[in-house]
């Protein structure tokens, strides 16, 4: 028997029950659309988180007071962490390659001004900080190299503050209260939107130093440091480590680079997506029984077929053959219309739904037809052997 027979008679199998044939893969065809749709919702999510994370840059490392590793049992009050200081940015600065290093403390207070009053995140930061994320400012400038202890009460206004409370009018050198006292208006910063559900729109900006006072606060909250980008940034953890530790004597920091949490981050949601993934190839599954029990009972429909293939010389590797090219053409084609249905509805989710990101991992639907041939041909071993094994004799006598 040819190959060309063996095609046609799979094919002219497969027409004969067309109603049969279609719900086997339809069954493939759910499975495959659900993998490719859970995956792409799950690696636009990752794609957007990290993002979201690296448009900062990745030329980050962040200092946080206190140690997160465990240590041993408490030595009493000799134990305290050194709060973060102002003058241990100052000290950053110089370590080398360092570009910026840029005190944070932040929190939320009332801003008044023009009779009105608004809620908003406030953020005490040093003067780097524009260059050091991006930030530009529209109109203005932003806050001046002052002496970091004794700085100026002056302010930098997200743009939506200054739109809510100062609308269409030029809000520079005007004075706003923020926490019961006074600062002058030297900037207004360019939108950003929102980042991760942050508006930093919302917020204003003043020197750390008087953020310290008006959260009652010993310490910042963090330095941000930005390295060149190229310089090696295990030998600036090296230098920031080496200046912390000169400064405190002891380790009650704790040290983290950008990069080393976005590759944490991006394992994570990886897995993430692999897991949805996993949790939709159970359709495959299903489709997998389904081609089956198809198979088997179209086994025991053709056994005199079988018999007389068996008799005009057909041997047992081409009936073997002949079954599992069947089942596997019903998982190909179930594959590819899942793939279209899949593809399809994620596209669909794109234009409906904008918010949410949505990306099609190439590799993924790759991977998802190759299962769904794979669970085609495991599917059709069984009947097919047990085709190929019937007796001639046996077959030809079955009605």
């Amino acid at each position: 028997m040819k190959l060309l027979d063996m095609i046609r008679m799979g094919l002219g199998s497969l027409i004969a029950h067309r109603l049969r044939s279609s719900l086997s893969a339809l069954g493939i065809a759910v499975g495959i659309a659900a993998v490719i749709l859970l995956t792409s919702i799950g690696e636009g999510i990752n794609r957007f988180v990290i993002a979201e994370f690296s448009q900062f840059g990745t030329n980050i490392i962040t200092v946080h007071p206190g140690k997160t590793q465990t240590r041993g049992a408490s030595i009493g009050i000799f134990a305290s962490d050194r709060p973060l200081t102002i003058d241990d940015s100052v000290a950053l600065r110089r370590v080398a390659s360092v570009l910026y290093s840029v005190p944070a403390v932040q929190g939320t207070a009332e801003v008044n001004a023009e009779g009105r009053s608004r809620r908003v995140t406030v953020y005490g930061v040093g003067p780097d900080f524009p260059d050091a994320f991006s930030i530009n400012v529209a109109s203005g400038s932003f806050l001046p190299h002052d002496d970091p202890e004794q700085a100026r009460t002056f302010v930098a206004l997200g743009s939506k503050v200054r739109d809510e409370i100062f609308g269409s009018s030029n809000p520079l050198g005007d004075r706003v209260e923020i926490g019961g006292s006074r600062y002058r208006v030297i900037g207004v910063m360019e939108s950003k939107g929102q980042i991760l559900g942050v508006d930093l729109d919302d917020t204003v900006y003043i020197p750390a130093g008087r953020a310290l006072e008006l959260f009652n606060r010993d310490g910042l909250m963090e330095i941000n440091v930005v390295y060149r980008p190229g310089a090696n940034p295990d030998t600036v953890v090296d230098g920031i480590h080496k200046t912390m530790m000169t400064r405190h004597g002891r380790e009650d920091f704790t040290i983290t680079p950008q990069q080393e949490m976005m590759d944490v981050l991006s394992s994570v949601l990886e897995v993430l997506t692999f897991a949805v993934g996993a949790l939709g190839s159970i359709s495959l599954l299903v489709g997998g029984v389904g081609i089956l029990t198809i198979m088997t009972i179209s086994v025991t429909e053709r056994t005199s077929e079988i018999g007389l293939l068996r008799a005009l010389g057909a041997k047992r590797g081409q009936i073997l053959s002949l079954f599992l090219g069947e089942a596997i053409l019903l998982s190909s084609i179930g594959g590819v219309l899942g793939l279209s249905l899949g593809v399809g509805l994620a596209q669909l989710l794109t234009i409906t739904v904008p918010a949410l990101p949505v990306n099609t991992p190439w590799l993924f639907a790759v991977l998802a037809e190759t299962v769904a041939v794979a669970i085609g041909l495991a599917a059709g071993v069984v009947p097919a052997t047990r085709a190929a094994g019937l007796d001639p004799v046996e077959a030809l006598r079955a009605e």
